[in-house]
């Protein structure tokens, strides 16, 4: 069984673009190349797709999932390391659900609400480690600190803003427009406003981010949402307008 590289980016969600860049980085070779130039795929790759896609939902970038792949040859130990981590992970949203049920049925009969119940399965510092690791102790209590100094209407107009830049860059990206156009750099700028709001963006964290925009599938997908290409737009924005500003 071997399918074209449409069909394989239909069924796993994702984009030929995508799999054709996951093909340059040496991730995903085509198991052949047809006369007219379509790439095909075969069962090992659609396996080997599946580890790429089961890694980058855990949040590793492209250049570690090749480390990965390079020291698992062993593709059944592999991948029943992923299951347990999917069922782990299953667990946790169960845990949620029930958590919110039974915050539903308490709280429509008039019942008293308890802590271990209310927030089973939350964890609203599972990000801790990542931001501590990256950017330091003092980023992570200090963006800590102000997002819970904020009332429930703050919180939402800060993320809706956020939303907003996502979508103009999106209707940017569909518009063909160039990173380093007066519009796009209008939306560098705003973004760039909106992050001032928990630090004081330096170059080198400017670029780092925009870069993370790409690499971590948790916020490529926050801008890709908006069409293909979001994502690496924001990326290339924010360095030029970093470059030109700070």
């Amino acid at each position: 069984m071997e399918w074209s590289i449409q069909e394989i980016a239909r069924k796993a969600g994702t984009t030929s673009r995508t799999l054709r860049h996951y093909g340059e980085l040496g991730l995903l070779e085509p198991s052949r190349i047809g006369t007219n130039g379509y790439r095909y795929y075969d069962e090992a790759a659609l396996v080997r797709l599946q580890r790429i896609l089961l890694l980058r939902e855990l949040g590793l970038s492209l250049p570690a999932i090749a480390e990965v792949l390079e020291g698992q040859r062993d593709t059944s130990a592999a991948l029943r390391t992923h299951l347990a981590l999917l069922q782990q992970e299953r667990e946790r949203i169960g845990r949620q659900i029930e958590a919110v049920r039974t915050t539903l049925h308490k709280t429509e009969r008039g019942e008293r609400l308890m802590a271990e119940e209310v927030f089973d399965g939350f964890d609203h510092t599972r990000y801790e480690a990542e931001v501590t690791e990256r950017w330091g102790r003092d980023a992570y209590e200090r963006g800590d600190r102000w997002w819970r100094s904020l009332g429930e209407a703050e919180k939402k107009e800060f993320l809706e803003t956020q939303a907003g830049i996502a979508r103009d860059f999106g209707a940017a990206a569909a518009a063909g427009l160039a990173p380093d156009s007066d519009e796009v750099q209008d939306l560098a700028r705003r973004q760039c406003a909106w992050l001032s709001a928990t630090t004081t963006p330096t170059k080198e964290y400017l670029i780092g981010l925009g870069q993370m925009y790409v690499d971590d599938p948790r916020f490529a997908r926050n801008y890709d949402k908006h069409g293909e290409g979001t994502a690496v737009l924001v990326r290339d924005a924010l360095a030029v307008w970093a470059e030109r500003n700070l």
